[in-house]
């Protein structure tokens, strides 16, 4: 009989550090051949609780104690459960089964959907062949940037109910979530108000959040949020309607301000605390999945509230001291001016958390292969044509600066780089940057909101090269087979080159430091194509004088391929908002020197 393979147990994490002590010696030994993995986020899929769990070996890989299979022992032969047995899988949001749900495409997830449940959460990428759920990507931070690479990136935490998921931090996890594991959590969706209770029931305020006026409103039935018909676009609509911010998924954080409605109080302004750092009395309060602690200012009181009775505090909210008449009491005075000043601090934390959480994450760029010249891949080729053919300039040897940066050289003019074996300046000639590779010393470095960039280590002069863009040499083919690929695998970032109708330039598996450059729409650097040995080759080139400790950026004027509607973060005063769309007009005195 043939040797089979031991089902598949994990445990959760607090037990497996204890080194199996007071484990049966065969169930040891299973372990120790890798019988039993240790997973410390995985949670049954009938209790939602850890421990040791019995994981499915087929399409769901899902995990279960024995006891809640009614088990009492690990079987001997590869386990199935009952759904991938029969394969009547039910969907993970709508929980019905049928032939017509699909499973997701990423090959450790096991979730499987309905086609028109999955499509109304905002995270989910629809591609060819199915979709990848929204379990692999961070909620907040795509309603934040839907093309935010980083959503997908680092330690997420899961709902063991719905397919929702954030980052392992204070920053992204929504404020009311059950953590049941450092991997799953209950999300505050499943919050479930309590009839008669006044302080679950869900209140609107009285106002536009567009234009702050009061009469007719349209109101959202997750938030307290209220539009005009006029100030939102739309016509009154036919049954349920959830504003912009709740469809995207956002929800309250932790260490966020917050108007609060209690009873027949005004809105008051407080702060959402971590239950952690609430005190054990605050802690000891009933409350349910969804609702979280808030600290009042003025009164220093606390209360468990849930996202229905509370909306964010602005900036402008900020301008409420000095609006605040006569007749209002101290407490309330008080309140405005302590939310106020918090108001700034968190600003201030905020950011500069913001910042240490993106450098943990991402202490390195993406691996690539640095290569000096272009590389054809498949049917591209590089071209080459003889001496005979290269043109001569004008230039003399004798020139105090043959071909160089503002000289009448008719090959510089013509974006056409010399030959030094045709050139009648020889080895003196300043148009051969291309071939010599004269760049700048440049360094990549960690941008705030833009990922990695590049800047320069010395003064760069108008006009200078700055870098030659380098890649893989592709066919037209070959590059929409790559960009297909890459929407499969989620991948948003894409450093693709038209070099002409028929070639196109990858510069993200094989490339050179001017891959880093970051777009902006009021650039210091400009792309050029030039004729080199018979070649067309792309160069950066400096648009202005550049001072040291300068990044250097480029317009990708939709040159580059596989873009989509991505927010521009660039801060120039002409910035059009999304990549590829034109920037706005400005004098040209702003091309001052940087």
């Amino acid at each position: 009989m043939a040797h089979r393979k031991p089902a598949k147990i994990r445990k959760a994490a607090e037990e497996a550090t204890e080194n199996h002590q007071g484990m049966p010696a065969a169930k040891r030994q299973r372990y120790e051949k890798g019988g039993i993995a240790a997973h410390k986020g995985d949670v049954c899929q009938n209790c939602e609780k850890g421990g040791e769990l019995l994981i499915c070996e087929a399409r769901c890989r899902g995990a279960f104690h024995l006891e809640c299979l009614g088990l009492t022992e690990v079987p001997k032969r590869k386990f199935i459960c009952n759904e991938c047995r029969s394969g009547a899988h039910r969907c993970f949001i709508c929980k019905q089964s049928g032939n017509s749900v699909k499973r997701c495409l990423l090959p450790l997830c096991g979730k499987f959907y309905h086609a028109n449940c999955v499509q109304k959460y905002p995270p989910t990428v629809m591609q060819d062949r199915g979709f990848r759920c929204p379990l692999h990507s961070c909620i907040t931070c795509h309603a934040a940037n839907p093309a935010r690479v980083s959503a997908s990136e680092g330690h997420l935490m899961r709902c063991v109910r719905c397919p929702v998921a954030y980052h392992a931090n204070d920053l992204c996890l929504a404020a009311g979530s059950k953590i049941l594991t450092p991997n799953s959590i209950i999300c505050p969706n499943h919050f479930t108000p309590k009839e008669g209770c006044k302080d679950h029931k869900h209140v609107n305020v009285r106002w536009c959040f567009v234009c702050s006026e009061g009469g007719n409103l349209l109101c959202c039935d997750a938030c307290p949020a209220s539009f005009h018909l006029k100030c939102v676009g739309i016509e009154f609509p036919e049954g349920d309607w959830y504003c912009d911010d709740c469809r995207a998924g956002k929800k309250p954080h932790y260490m966020e301000l917050v108007w609060v409605k209690v009873g027949r109080y005004r809105w008051w302004p407080a702060e959402i605390c971590h239950p952690q750092d609430v005190p054990p009395k605050v802690n000891d309060m009933a409350h349910d999945i969804g609702e979280f602690p808030v600290l009042f200012f003025g009164s220093n009181d606390y209360l468990w509230t849930h996202k229905a009775r509370v909306f964010p505090y602005m900036e402008r909210d900020t301008s409420s001291r000095a609006k605040m008449s006569r007749r209002v009491d101290a407490i309330y005075k008080k309140a405005l001016q302590e939310a106020a000043v918090r108001f700034e601090e968190l600003k201030v934390q905020k950011e500069l958390r913001q910042l240490q959480e993106e450098q943990k994450n991402d202490k390195k760029p993406a691996p690539y292969k640095h290569i000096k010249t272009n590389r054809p891949v498949g049917r591209a080729q590089i071209f080459t044509v003889d001496l005979s053919d290269i043109p001569e300039c004008n230039c003399k040897a004798t020139d105090e600066n043959p071909c160089g940066i503002g000289s009448d050289c008719i090959n510089r003019v013509l974006f056409c780089e010399c030959h030094p074996a045709v050139c009648p300046a020889g080895e003196r000639c300043q148009n051969q940057c291309f071939v010599k590779r004269q760049y700048p010393e440049v360094e990549i470095f960690r941008t705030l909101e833009r990922g990695w960039g590049l800047r320069t280590k010395t003064d760069i002069k108008k006009g200078e090269l700055v870098g030659e863009y380098v890649g893989e040499l592709i066919d037209d083919a070959e590059c929409k087979a790559r960009i297909r690929q890459a929407q499969e695998q989620g991948i948003t970032n894409f450093y693709m080159l038209t070099l002409d109708r028929y070639r196109v330039i990858d510069a993200g598996p094989k490339g050179n430091y001017t891959r880093f450059m970051n777009h902006c729409c009021l650039p210091n650097c400009e792309t050029q194509k030039w004729y080199v040995n018979g070649d067309t080759r792309v160069g950066l080139f400096a648009l202005c004088d550049i001072q040291a400790g300068t990044e250097l950026t480029f317009n990708y004027n939709l040159q580059s391929l596989g873009s989509v509607k991505t927010i521009c973060k660039c801060g120039a005063p002409n910035c059009s908002g999304f990549l590829g769309v034109k920037p706005k007009v400005i004098p040209k005195h702003s091309h001052r020197k940087q």
